[in-house]
């Protein structure tokens, strides 16, 4: 059985507004992103029944802390030392391989995990996708259930309003059938622009994630935090074993914090200023994909912050930016991802 050593000290908060803080003695956690299960058909969001176990297997063992989303969110408003690696499952789109494969898997191992829905493929009976019973089910035995939208758009590319009713309708919706709104949300496709973050702070929820990779911390914007997309590309043992064991790579700003990318903005004006306790920025590396092309980045310091010269701009749809460093055996790993219109 897992222990859960999330222990908790709310006297010693921090607060996006006080990012005064000890590197070392931050709560943090890596979450992991899963779509389906023992599907081929579709790679690019398919993980291998093989690999799972695999996976599962790994997570198992006594050094890791598998722990409810909400727990994770708490903690890490909180200061303490931690040793322990600390783990968040979620899955996105509420695909029927998750009830009828995974699901047992986690409930027969006491593994905790949040599924973000879409609730009109739900309503529409969508073949290949859970009913609403099914995800009563999964609520009724402690799976956190989280919002994806009405219709799983590109969100960045709604107006104002169709904004709004992609959020509201779908929390109507799951008021009506499962008693109340998701407190979590998850951008379709990891995609946002500064409108889309600001309407979903107004929903109400108190968190929301994207598909860039990274590991969540006191100092990510909680309407920004990260994910490591899993897949069957991305999904063999190495590589997984690695994102549940990195640090995060903390940091007071990045820019620009417009997502969306104009023509004449790509590539960006990039920059992200690390604290002044980080040690060994020396060896920081990061790796982009202007161009279509990952290549290692020119970077270049001026004190704690640090500048990207990039190649050339960005191709549609989406920019990725991947930084990592050895902090004297630590490897901690920020990631970020722009949008970038074909027009």
């Amino acid at each position: 059985i897992l222990a859960l050593l999330f222990f908790l000290f709310p006297t010693m908060s921090y607060s996006q507004e006080n990012k005064t803080r000890e590197i070392d003695n931050v709560n943090y956690a890596s979450v992991i992103m899963y779509h389906r299960f023992g599907d081929s058909r579709y790679p690019s969001t398919n993980i291998k029944k093989e690999q799972f176990l695999d996976h599962i297997k790994e997570l198992l063992k006594s050094k890791y802390n598998v722990v409810d989303i909400n727990e994770a969110l708490q903690a890490i408003k909180n200061i303490r030392l931690i040793k322990d690696k600390s783990v968040v499952i979620t899955i996105d789109d509420a695909y029927s391989s998750v009830y009828n494969y995974a699901w047992p898997i986690f409930k027969k191992h006491n593994l905790p995990f949040t599924l973000f829905v879409s609730t009109d493929v739900i309503d529409n009976n969508t073949p290949g996708y859970m009913s609403w019973e099914e995800i009563r089910t999964l609520r009724d035995n402690g799976v956190t259930i989280g919002s994806q939208t009405k219709s799983h758009p590109h969100m960045f590319r709604l107006d104002k309003q169709s904004i709004i009713n992609e959020l509201s309708i779908s929390n109507k919706r799951f008021v009506d059938e499962i008693g109340s709104k998701p407190k979590i949300f998850a951008y379709p496709y990891g995609e946002y622009n500064l409108e889309v973050l600001e309407q979903v702070k107004l929903s109400g929820f108190k968190a929301a994630f994207g598909q860039h990779s990274g590991v969540i911390d006191v100092n990510k914007d909680k309407f920004e935090l990260p994910r490591f997309p899993i897949n069957e590309k991305y999904g063999e043992i190495k590589r997984f074993r690695s994102i549940i064991n990195y640090f995060p790579l903390e940091y007071k700003s990045l820019k620009p914090e417009e997502k969306k990318l104009k023509k004449e903005d790509n590539p960006p004006a990039f920059s992200v200023e690390f604290f002044a306790n980080q040690k060994n920025l020396n060896n920081i590396n990061c790796y982009s994909n202007e161009g279509g092309v990952w290549e290692k980045s020119k970077i270049k310091f001026d004190d704690t912050k640090l500048f990207i010269e990039f190649r050339e701009p960005f191709l549609p749809r989406r920019g990725r930016i991947n930084c990592s460093l050895n902090d004297d055996g630590k490897w901690r790993w920020f990631g970020t991802q722009f949008i970038v219109n074909k027009n």
